[in-house]
């Protein structure tokens, strides 16, 4: 089964339209669900550092996504040399990306705890 970029396209769109309503929530005055995701009346350092983590581990999750979907494109090649490359070269830029995200995660966590004990 070829891979065609229209039903990668609208797979895509698709799962933007189903992700809208999770969207919604998170831009409605209720504080049920922002509290729950740490975006509380707190000061703005916290409020920062809590959409940076959001951020970063949805970029993480994104990046674990494409892992696993290398790995499904590298499973499904059946002996094509072109799809084996494709599917190293997709798990190879995921794996780079998700340390690029631990190691951005690293470092805003390292400054605003530094930055916490100076002010403190």
């Amino acid at each position: 089964m070829k891979l065609n970029k229209k039903y990668l396209i609208a797979t895509a769109a698709t799962l933007g339209v189903m992700a809208l309503p999770i969207a919604a929530l998170a831009v409605s005055f209720d504080t049920t669900f922002a509290g729950s995701l740490g975006f509380t009346s707190t000061d703005l350092k916290a409020t920062i550092l809590n959409v940076i983590t959001f951020v970063l581990g949805l970029l993480g999750l994104i990046a674990v996504i494409m892992i696993l979907y290398g790995g499904f494109i590298w499973l499904t090649a059946g002996g094509n040399e072109d799809k084996v490359d494709s599917a190293k070269k997709i798990i190879s830029s995921a794996c780079i990306g998700l340390v690029v995200v631990l190691l951005a995660w690293a470092i805003v966590n390292f400054v605003l705890k530094t930055t916490n004990q100076v002010t403190a």
